[in-house]
């Protein structure tokens, strides 16, 4: 069983910089792939980055990259989401996933967080 919280949300303006933070419990979070994924209110939710068990393999949604970086300290058991020149469509609640997938562009994690809130104003 693994247990996700995410941190770091918040208001920010655009142009601006946010570092969300995935922290987990469990033994197994190291050897689980993690997704960053992202839900605007009367959208559907998107994949916006995901990074292997290892940290060596990292996938990224075709808007995202280049502004968002995602990253993982397993000794922390921790997952992060860098944002970068953050726009106001970027604006969404925020939610990490952990799990086994055989692929980063995979959706159907086992585990989920609670979300965080990410709101730009323009």
């Amino acid at each position: 069983q693994v247990q996700l919280v995410e941190s770091g949300g918040g208001l920010v303006q655009a142009g601006d910089s946010l570092r969300l933070s995935c922290a987990a419990s469990g033994r197994s979070f190291s050897s689980y792939n993690v997704g960053w994924f992202r839900q605007a209110p009367g959208k559907e939710r998107e994949l916006v980055a995901a990074i292997s068990w290892s940290g060596e393999s990292t996938y990224y949604s075709d808007s995202m990259e280049g502004r968002f970086t995602i990253s993982r300290d397993n000794a922390k058991n921790t997952v992060y989401l860098q944002m970068n020149s953050l726009k106001p469509e970027d604006t969404a609640a925020y939610y990490c996933a952990a799990g086994w997938l055989p692929s980063l562009r995979r959706t159907n994690y086992d585990y989920w967080g609670q979300g965080t809130q990410v709101t730009v104003s323009s």
